[in-house]
């Protein structure tokens, strides 16, 4: 299915709602669940995700939601997650992202991972402006969210237990061929971001399927 096609299915405001549940929970997610976090009957939930499946959005498997095996566990269930497959929509039709690889392979050639990470972290000063570095692991959320991290929380539930991950970078494509210039790239963005000076910190923390950054309370503000 074309991309176009693709994102048009979520045109429909059930649809996009199950799809963002999904998208949002970072797991497996079942028909009753989907169901249940739409508002909407479990077989109009299974009816559209499974079109977000036909298309190419989600990824449909079957395990048994109770967490039992054996005789009287019952039958698997199908359950549903995000697609990794990125879709995009340009018109007229430009192609940035061969553009920004390009450009990371002349700077990592180059040695400009320096310069690269400097330009970033102005760049994350100039879209926080006047504003002071970030209050708290809430308020790095929101800014986090509203740049399309996807961010969530682990960890207890007091500030020093817990940390933000983030399941989504914004930079995926060009990362996954420039790892270490990318990511610190991104590092140096989200540090002047949030700033490096206030009662919470970035710093770099890889996992698979996420992004390389993670948000913490800083060490510095600890007593």
């Amino acid at each position: 299915m074309e991309d176009i096609d693709a994102i048009a299915m979520l045109q429909d405001p059930v649809r996009r709602r199950l799809y963002e549940y999904v998208a949002a929970q970072g797991r497996e997610v079942g028909r009753n669940e989907a169901a249940e976090a739409a508002g909407v009957a479990r077989t109009l939930a299974a009816h559209h995700l499974d079109r977000l499946t036909e298309a190419g959005l989600l990824e449909s498997g079957s395990r048994r939601l109770t967490g039992r095996s054996g005789p009287g566990a019952g039958r698997p269930a199908k359950v549903y997650t995000r697609a990794p497959v990125e879709r995009s929509v340009s018109l007229p039709a430009r192609d940035y992202r061969t553009a920004a690889e390009l450009l990371a392979e002349a700077a990592e050639q180059a040695g400009l991972d320096a310069g690269l990470c400097a330009a970033a972290r102005r760049r994350g000063e100039a879209l926080r402006g006047s504003a002071a570095p970030c209050g708290g692991l809430e308020e790095a959320m929101e800014t986090l969210a509203a740049r399309g991290y996807e961010p969530h929380v682990e960890g207890a539930e007091d500030d020093a237990g817990r940390v933000v991950r983030m399941r989504n970078c914004p930079f995926h494509a060009v990362a996954e061929r420039f790892p270490p210039l990318v990511c610190g790239m991104n590092l140096a963005l989200l540090e002047g971001l949030l700033g490096t000076d206030g009662p919470v910190r970035a710093r770099m923390d890889a996992r698979p399927g996420e992004c390389c950054v993670v948000v913490e309370r800083s060490k510095n503000n600890d007593h």
